[in-house]
């Protein structure tokens, strides 16, 4: 591949990971409204624990998106590191794949975090 496709992929897999997240936010959205409102507190254990479930299930496959989209951005810091001359442009993207790497750790962290707060909003602990 060339910098320009390179570069061309590059933006179709930030725009996935971006795209990815949208779901997961309409789950939680959803989630925290019937939390604020109460309805939880009304809600049988059974439905409080679908809730859950389908915030984890949402939070995982959206992971495996996006972890599929970092593996494919760190490749093309990859192989942009080895075009030979490159532009300014190329040349950025190329020295990011450490933070890449590091978007991909940081989504694990959240991930648990956001899980936690929503177990707390839906049980009410």
């Amino acid at each position: 591949m060339n910098e320009e496709e390179l570069i061309e992929t590059w933006n179709q897999q930030r725009a996935q990971i971006i795209k990815a997240q949208m779901q997961p936010v309409l789950v939680l959205i959803a989630t925290f409204v019937l939390s604020a409102l109460g309805y939880f507190d009304k809600a049988s254990d059974e439905a409080k624990y679908f809730a859950l479930v389908v915030v984890a299930v949402t939070g995982v496959l959206t992971t495996i998106n996006q972890y599929a989209a970092i593996r494919e951005g760190e490749a093309v810091c990859d192989d942009l590191a080895k075009v030979a001359k490159k532009s300014a442009l190329a040349t950025k993207i190329a020295s990011s794949r450490s933070f890449v790497s590091a978007t991909a750790a940081l989504i694990v962290i959240l991930d648990i975090a956001v899980f936690v707060v929503a177990y707390l909003a839906i049980f009410g602990m």
